[in-house]
């Protein structure tokens, strides 16, 4: 009896890679061969069943089918994804649906050579079917890459054909139905595709109103609903389920948005009339109405649909520009343009109300909905008060473009913000990035004018309220008082000659829980700088015994001396910059971990101190290897040749995101809001059921933000188990006040 010998892992896969070679020959078209004989395929499925059924060590169902992965891996990342990234629009999508192709039949293929895997180890062990694992390696290496792109040439030739030019109908019908095969038709395209043609119909919609007669618009709706379903049905390249969907949006564009025209002509409809800025049709519009019983809700409605979709454009426009580029901070989305044109909008349709409309609640109460439709929006990712903050801060810091305004511009600007303020839902949230950034102002000795951040301030309490601006106003107070402790500090150490450092400190001495909270750094100070913070503490101490003092370096800036081959350069850097830089007066060279372990930082601080001396326009240190990352394994040594045109620069630190900081400070001094307005509520109630106990606490926080119901009702529990309230014994529903 002949026994045969295990096939090894190299001599298997040697003949399987022969074949995976013939394969990949075949899909590229180096190869005059279109498939596989036979024989060449029972040789490939043997040798894989072979491989498979053999005893252990030579057992190697595991490794076949990690590298039934791999092939797919490898194809499409040096094959396919390379025959793609360059191509755009139509010639995309006919390159993406021959590769869909190609791999359909590498799949069918793979398929047939590991089918053993397929029939009993992979459903013994419950993992993806050979086809899945093949079409997830499509989509995360091909299809996610190029699937935005895909979405969009195939949504542009149906916007092509809507307007009546002539497409491929097949190449729309194949390319969707890849979107279907992978299982992303719906998140990935119909979503897109409705929107587009919500935003196409809506565009049509106006515009034939402008110029048709009601007659022609309704024929114009039916024969664009009866074109739409065509897409579906004849032509194929849509889903079917995107049917209902796509005739419901078309019908809500042409016929539900405009069923409450105020007039049957399609002339003096009051969005086009708004548009056109028809003082004298609007006015006659609201005479005529207003004669009618709820008529003028029916104008005042169209009215705020109209200042609404105004809003959400102006949005969308700077989202859209702001797709173009990087996104680092909030300035990246334009805050001052996109604030100064929701003010803009505001006077303008306030206009309308104060004039047109004879300044009538209802148009008010329109006008105020709408703003706060798109004035709580986010832009970009970006909260709009952080936007609203950030245009304040450029309003109110040098260099901002305020010295460019007068003292009266100002102060009708300032007003008018606070008037946007108003209809925004997240005051406080607004409280603390504008704190944060007046923070910043005061102590780099940024604020253009110090009568206007009062003058502000003083806007932002008449409307809001005292304590809304207790903390700003403390702010402004320290800073008065910092600089008496600096002239006292000064006549100090005039006096005592002994303790003066030799080197220039001015300290600002800030009042805990009024300013934001600074990151606090145990900074091992370089010699220089200890015998200053020595010097200061003695100070302090002697005159405010009670009182105790903690450092927040990362706030710190120094002046320092770099003494350069070609001259000498003063440095304006951060405390935590110049500690590393003085480092090199003791050391030629620095590892990135010796650098740690004397200064004592923190590793997400030092990479940013370092990475801004090396690796971007000021490059004060030399950095091995020179590379634009910072690495631990990275040594650095003083750069002895760096020069500048100037003999005094600033080198910035690299900005941080605080967006996620403050939101989160913001959300739990919440919960502390609402658990003093609940307790408030039943110590005046005593007795209070669920629904009217969550509706007074909506309505006492809504002055500061709208609280979520789910947040007041955990609220509840905790001051349950607080022994604060209880359960009313009698009704469920109901809670009592403990005293």
């Amino acid at each position: 009896m002949v026994i045969k010998e295990p096939i090894q892992w190299e001599q298997g896969w040697g003949l399987m890679q022969e074949a995976i070679t013939k394969l990949k020959n075949i899909l590229e078209g180096l190869t005059d061969e279109k498939s596989f004989t036979s024989e060449e395929y029972m040789n490939q499925y043997t040798t894989i069943y072979d491989m498979c059924t053999q005893k252990l060590p030579c057992e190697f169902n595991k490794e076949l089918y990690d590298k039934y992965k791999e092939i797919f891996d490898e194809y499409l990342n040096s094959s396919v994804w390379p025959s793609l990234r360059d191509k755009h629009h139509e010639f995309l999508l006919r390159e993406l649906l021959r590769r869909w192709n190609s791999h359909k039949v590498m799949t069918r293929w793979l398929s047939r050579f590991f089918r053993y895997l397929e029939c009993y180890y992979i459903e013994r062990r419950t993992l993806p079917s050979l086809n899945t694992v093949a079409l997830s390696c499509f989509r995360d290496l091909t299809f996610d890459k190029v699937k935005a792109m895909a979405t969009d040439a195939i949504i542009s030739l149906i916007h092509k054909e809507r307007e009546g030019e002539q497409i491929d109908p097949s190449l729309l019908k194949n390319v969707v139905h890849i979107y279907v095969e992978i299982g992303v038709y719906e998140q990935d395209f119909e979503v897109a595709m409705i929107a587009d043609a919500s935003t196409y119909y809506a565009r049509k919609a106006t515009n034939w109103i402008e110029v048709d007669s009601f007659a022609d618009y309704m024929l114009k709706a039916e024969e664009s609903l009866k074109r739409e379903r065509y897409r579906v049905r004849e032509a194929g390249y849509l889903h079917s389920s995107t049917e209902n969907k796509l005739v419901e949006t078309v019908q809500h564009e042409l016929l539900v948005t405009h069923a409450t025209r105020l007039l049957e002509n399609d002339n003096s409809g009051c969005g086009v009339l708004l548009r056109d800025d028809k003082v004298e049709d609007l006015s006659r519009i609201y005479r005529l109405y207003h004669e009618i019983p709820k008529g003028l809700e029916l104008v005042a409605n169209t009215f705020k649909k109209h200042v609404t979709s105004e809003g959400a454009r102006l949005i969308q426009q700077v989202e859209e520009a702001s797709n173009s580029q990087t996104i680092n901070s909030s300035s990246g989305v334009q805050e001052h343009s996109i604030v100064s044109k929701f003010i803009e909008l505001h006077d303008r349709f306030m206009a309308y109300v104060k004039g047109c409309f004879m300044n009538n609640n209802i148009f008010h109460k329109a006008l105020k909905e709408a703003f706060e439709v798109f004035c709580n929006k986010n832009v970009a990712g970006i909260p709009s008060v952080e936007l609203v903050a950030a245009f304040c801060d450029n309003m109110l810091k040098k260099g901002g473009g305020s010295e460019k305004l007068s003292d009266e511009a100002i102060d009708e600007t300032q007003e008018k913000v606070v008037y946007l303020l108003v209809y925004n839902t997240d005051k406080d949230l607004f409280a603390e990035f504008y704190r944060k950034k007046l923070a910043r102002r005061l102590l780099s000795d940024r604020s253009a004018n110090e009568d206007h951040e009062k003058s502000f301030l003083c806007k932002l309490k008449r409307q809001f309220g005292g304590h809304y601006t207790s903390k700003m106003e403390g702010m402004m107070t320290d800073l008065v008082i910092a600089k008496d402790c600096q002239r006292s500090y000064e006549q100090y150490l005039h006096i005592n000659q002994h303790v003066n450092p030799g080197i220039d400190l001015s300290v600002t001495v800030l009042t805990t829980g009024t300013w934001p909270s600074y990151k606090s750094c145990s900074l091992n100070l370089p010699s220089e700088m200890v015998k200053c913070v020595e010097a200061f503490n003695e100070y302090y101490t002697s005159k405010a015994k009670h009182k105790k003092l903690s450092w927040a370096f990362s706030m710190g800036a120094c002046n320092i001396h770099g003494k350069f081959q070609k001259k000498t350069i003063e440095l304006i850097v951060s405390t935590y910059q110049a500690a590393t830089l003085l480092l090199f007066n003791n050391a030629d060279k620095l590892s990135f971990l010796e650098i740690k372990t004397q200064l004592g930082l923190d590793y997400e601080d030092l990479v940013r101190v370092l990475h801004s001396l090396s690796c971007v326009k000021y490059k004060i240190l030399c950095k091995e290897p020179n590379t634009k990352t910072i690495s631990q394994n990275d040594i650095f040594e003083f750069n002895s040749g760096f020069t500048d045109r100037v003999r005094r620069i600033k080198v910035p630190l690299p900005p941080i995101d605080e967006r996620k900081k403050v939101v989160k400070d913001v959300d739990k001094d919440r919960k502390y809001a609402i658990d003093a307005a609940i307790v408030r509520i039943m110590k005046s109630r005593k007795t209070l059921g669920h629904q009217q106990l969550v509706l007074e606490c909506i309505e006492m926080m809504s002055c500061m933000f709208k609280p979520d119901v789910k947040v007041i009702k955990k609220r509840i529990e905790n001051l349950i188990g607080q022994d604060y309230l209880e359960r009313d014994p009698n009704d469920a529903n109901a809670y009592r006040y403990l005293a």
